[in-house]
C-alpha cells in the first residue's frame, strides 16, 4: 500500500494542479481596466451582439427550408432556451464582475484546465464569428454593386481553387477588420459610441420594417392554399428552434464587459434581460412580417427582407433594409472584436496565456496588444478562408461554454463561502505579542435573529463546539434539516458541496447519454424497442435523481446580487438543451473540435500550467495561523505557525491556564 501511495503521489499532485480554483481578491471592483459602461451601454452591446446579420438572413432561411411561417414559434422556443443560459451568465457577471466571461466562471468553480479549454474554444468562436461577419458584410455590399468588387479582385489581383479556401482574397473583409480593430484600441468609450450609432440605426430600420411591413401584410400567405402556418409540423418547428438558437448567442458580450461596468451588480442582470427581450421581440415580429408580406415558398434565403420589399414594388424600402443590415453587421463585428481581446487578456492575466497579452495601455485602459494581434489574425482568416465550411464550428464552442457555465452555477451555489487568504491576520512569532486567531479558525454562528456573531475567545470556542455540530449541517452544501433523519447515514459524512459536485457530473453524463440515445438510438444504432425504452428510462431517472439530490441540499442565499431562479432546475434544463444541440452537429465538426482541443492542451501543458498565478501562489509563504489545542493537563495551548519558503516551519506557543490548571506558563519553540 505504501508503494502504491508513493507511486500515485505525482498523479494526485497533477490532478490537484489541473483542478485548482482561481482565488478572487477581496475587492471585486479593483481592476486595471476602466469602469465606464452604464446599463444603457451594456444593453446596446447585447442588442448589437444578437441582432445582426441573422435577422436579415436567418429568418428567411429557416422560414423557407425548415419551419415555414411557424418560424415565429421557433424563435419563441429558441428565446426561452437562450434565457436559461442568459440567467446563468447574469448571475456570474453580477457576482464576479471580472472580464473573461465563461472562462472566468469556470475557473472560479470547476477548475483550471477546464477553464483554459473553455477560454480556448471561446477564442476560436470569436475569431471565426468575426471573420464570418466581415465576409458577410463584404458580400452584402458587393451584391449591391452587382459583384463589381469580386470581379475586379479575380481579374486584376488573384484567384485560386483550393478546398476550404475562398475563390479569391477578400481584401474588403480584411480591411474592415483591421480598421475596426484600430478603432477598438482607442478605448472602451470609443467602442461604445460606435456601437450606439450602429445599434440606433439598426433599431430604427427594424422599427421601419415592422411598421411598413405590417401595412403590406396579407393573411392569405398563412392560409392552407400557401401551405398553412406549420407546413413541416412540430418536427420542423423544433429543427428551426435549434437553428434559431444561434441568433441569440451574442449576449455573452455583456458578461465579458462586466469588469468595465460602473455598477455590474445591477447593470449586468438588467442589461441581459432587456437586450434578450428586445432581440427576441425583434426576431419574432420580423419573421412574422416577412412571412405575411410574401409567400414563404418564394423567399430568397440570401436577402429575404430586402427582396420582399423589392417584390412588393418598394425598391427604396429595400435600400433602407440593406443599410440597416450593414449597420447590424457592424454591431456584431464590434462585439466580436470587443469580447475576444478581453478573454485573451483574462487568460494572460492569470498566467495561462502569453503574458504580452496582459498588458493594458495606460492611456486608453484597454489590452491593445490583444486587440491588434487577434484583430490581424481575424483579418487573415477573413482574407483567405472560405468560412462557410467553418460556420458550424462556431456552435460547438458556444454550447460547450453554456454547458460549463450552467454547471458552474450549480456547483458555486452549493459551495460554502471560502475565506480569502488576504483577510487572515498575520501574527508575529513574538511571544509577548497578542495573537488573534485566524478567521478560518473562528466560528461564525447565525442566531435566530440572523445576525452573524464572531466568537474569538477561548471559552466561547470550547463551549460552542457541540452547538456548532448541531448547526453546521444546515450550512451551505449540507442536507436540509427535513431530509437529515432519512439520508444522514448515507450522505451525512460527506464534505459540504461534495455530493452536489458528484451530482453535477452525473447530470452532465446522463444528459449526454440521454441525448445520444434520442438522436442515434433508432436510426444509426438501430436499437430494439425494448432496449431503446430501457435506456431512456435509465438515463432519464439518473438525470431526475441528480436534480433531486442537489435540491435537498442547502444553497447559498445571497440577496445582494442577482441569482438564477429555480436552481438546480433552470441550469439543469440549460445543460440538457445545450447537449441536445451539440448532438445535432456533424461528425466533421466534432473532428475539428478535437483537433483544436489537442492544440489547446499543448499550449496549456507547454506554457499555462508552468506560469499559472494560482500555481505560483501555492509556492508563496503561507500566512500565520493560530490554533488552540487542549493538553492532557487541561490547559490550552495557542500555537502560531509560519511556513517559510524553504519548507522550514517556525512555531510559537502560548500556554494559557484553564480551570484544571491554575498556573500559566509560556513556552517558545522553533523547529
Amino acid at each position: 500500500m505504501a508503494t502504491c501511495s508513493t507511486g500515485c503521489a505525482p498523479a494526485v499532485r497533477l490532478c490537484q494542479r489541473l483542478n485548482r480554483l482561481k482565488t478572487l481578491d477581496g475587492d471585486m471592483m479593483a481592476t486595471s481596466l476602466k469602469r465606464c459602461l452604464s446599463t444603457l451601454d451594456l444593453t446596446l452591446m447585447g442588442v448589437g451582439g444578437m441582432v445582426g446579420s441573422g435577422l436579415y438572413v436567418l429568418t428567411g432561411t429557416v422560414a423557407k427550408d425548415t419551419a415555414g411561417p411557424a418560424v415565429v414559434i421557433s424563435f419563441v422556443f429558441a428565446g426561452i432556451a437562450s434565457l436559461l443560459a442568459a440567467f446563468c451568465y447574469a448571475e456570474f457577471g453580477a457576482r464576479i464582475p471580472k472580464t473573461g466571461s465563461a472562462y472566468m466562471f469556470t475557473y472560479v468553480s470547476v477548475g483550471e484546465v477546464w477553464a483554459f479549454l473553455i477560454g480556448w474554444n471561446v477564442i476560436l468562436e470569436n475569431m471565426i464569428g468575426g471573420a464570418a461577419v466581415a465576409r458577410a458584410w463584404s458580400g452584402y455590399l458587393d451584391s449591391i454593386f452587382n459583384h463589381a468588387i469580386q470581379n475586379f479582385t479575380e481579374t486584376h489581383i488573384m484567384q485560386w481553387n483550393v478546398p476550404f479556401l475562398a475563390h479569391y482574397p477578400d481584401l474588403l473583409a480584411a480591411g474592415i477588420l483591421v480598421f475596426a480593430s484600430v478603432f477598438i484600441s482607442f478605448g472602451v468609450q470609443v467602442s461604445s459610441y460606435l456601437n450606439h450609432i450602429f445599434s440606433t440605426i439598426s433599431m430604427g430600420v427594424i422599427a421601419f420594417i415592422l411598421v411598413f411591413g405590417f401595412m403590406l401584410a396579407d393573411p392569405a400567405n398563412w392560409s392552407q392554399e400557401q401551405g398553412g402556418f406549420a407546413p413541416y409540423g412540430m418536427s420542423g418547428i423544433l429543427a428551426g428552434s435549434a437553428t434559431c438558437f444561434y441568433a441569440f448567442v451574442g449576449f455573452d458580450v455583456i458578461a465579458s464587459s462586466s469588469e468595465e461596468a460602473k455598477n455590474p451588480q445591477k447593470a449586468i442582470p438588467i442589461a441581459t434581460a432587456i437586450s434578450l427581450g428586445l432581440a427576441a421581440t425583434a426576431y419574432i415580429l420580423v419573421s412574422c412580417v416577412l412571412t405575411l408580406m410574401v409567400p414563404w415558398r418564394t423567399l430568397d434565403p440570401n436577402s429575404a427582407l430586402a427582396d420582399a420589399f423589392f417584390r412588393r414594388g418598394y425598391s427604396w424600402a429595400g435600400i433602407v433594409v440593406a443599410v440597416g443590415s450593414i449597420c447590424a453587421m457592424n454591431t456584431v463585428l464590434l462585439c466580436n472584436l470587443f469580447s475576444l481581446p478581453r478573454i485573451v487578456y483574462a487568460m494572460a492575466e492569470d498566467g495561462l496565456f502569453f503574458s504580452i497579452f496582459a498588458r493594458v495601455n495606460p492611456v486608453t485602459k484597454v489590452p491593445v496588444n490583444a486587440i491588434l494581434v487577434f484583430g490581424i489574425l481575424m483579418a487573415g482568416m477573413a482574407l483567405i478562408f472560405d468560412l462557410e465550411a467553418l460556420v458550424q464550428f462556431l456552435s460547438i464552442g458556444t454550447l460547450l461554454a453554456y454547458t460549463f457555465v450552467a454547471a458552474s452555477v450549480i456547483v458555486l451555489r452549493f459551495q460554502p463561502e471560502k475565506t480569502n487568504s488576504k483577510d487572515t491576520t498575520t501574527t508575529s512569532p513574538n511571544v509577548n505579542a497578542e495573537v488573534s486567531p485566524a478567521p478560518s479558525e473562528s466560528q461564525t454562528i447565525t442566531e435566530d435573529s440572523e445576525e452573524p456573531k464572531q466568537y474569538e475567545s477561548f471559552s466561547d470556542k470550547l463551549q460552542l463546539v457541540e452547538r456548532q455540530k448541531t448547526r453546521e449541517r444546515r450550512g451551505v452544501g449540507h442536507l436540509k434539516a427535513y431530509w437529515e433523519p432519512y439520508l444522514d447515514r448515507l450522505l451525512g459524512d460527506c464534505e459540504p458541496g461534495e455530493v452536489v459536485a458528484f451530482c453535477v457530473m452525473t447530470l452532465i453524463v446522463s444528459s449526454v447519454s440521454l441525448c445520444a440515445v434520442l438522436e442515434f438510438g433508432n436510426e444509426q444504432l438501430q436499437f430494439p424497442v425494448w432496449c431503446f425504452t430501457m435506456l431512456l428510462v435509465i438515463f432519464t431517472s439518473a438525470y431526475v435523481l441528480s436534480l433531486a439530490l442537489i435540491w435537498i441540499h442547502e444553497p447559498q442565499r445571497n440577496n445582494q446580487t442577482f441569482q438564477v431562479p429555480l436552481v438546480p432546475l433552470t441550469p439543469g434544463a440549460s445543460i440538457l438543451f445545450n447537449v441536445f444541440l451539440m448532438m445535432k452537429l456533424s461528425l466533421l465538426t466534432w473532428i475539428r473540435f478535437t483537433v483544436w482541443i489537442a492544440i489547446g492542451l499543448l499550449v496549456y501543458f507547454g506554457y499555462g500550467i508552468w506560469h499559472s498565478k494560482e500555481g505560483l501562489r501555492e509556492l508563496q509563504p503561507k500566512d500565520m495561523a493560530a490554533r488552540y489545542v487542549v493538553l492532557p493537563s487541561g490547559s490550552l495551548v495557542e500555537t502560531v505557525q509560519s511556513v517559510q519558503p524553504d519548507g522550514q516551519v517556525v512555531t510559537s506557543a502560548h500556554q494559557i491556564s484553564s480551570p484544571a490548571a491554575p498556573t500559566a506558563t509560556e513556552a517558545d519553540g522553533n523547529r
